[in-house]
């Protein structure tokens, strides 16, 4: 789990077109069923392998600074910030901080 070795099955879902790399967390259904208003914008984009989240802290942050998070990614998307959180998730893994 440390280092997100468990994550490569999910390049499939990129593969098919169902994940991005990079973007919000997928939530499981029922977690997206408990989601209020605010927490709906996440699913505004496709989901991804790695996002800011990961980035930031992994498992070590709260929820709602996970949301904050990926909301910000939401409102500000571009390709060169992509990138950029690619390149800070192979950094991220590495370190392992934050995996549990």
């Amino acid at each position: 789990r440390r280092t997100s070795v468990d994550e490569l099955p999910q390049l499939l879902n990129v593969l098919r077109g169902d994940m991005s790399l990079v973007g919000p967390r997928p939530p499981l259904p029922d977690e997206a069923a408990r989601y209020d208003e605010r927490e709906l914008r996440r699913l505004a984009v496709r989901p991804g392998l790695t996002g800011l989240w990961q980035v930031s802290g992994r498992s070590d942050l709260t929820w709602q600074e996970t949301v904050r998070l990926d909301l910000w990614y939401v409102d500000n998307w571009s390709l060169a910030m992509d990138l950029g959180l690619l390149a800070r998730t192979v950094r991220a893994v590495a370190d392992g901080r934050g995996a549990y």
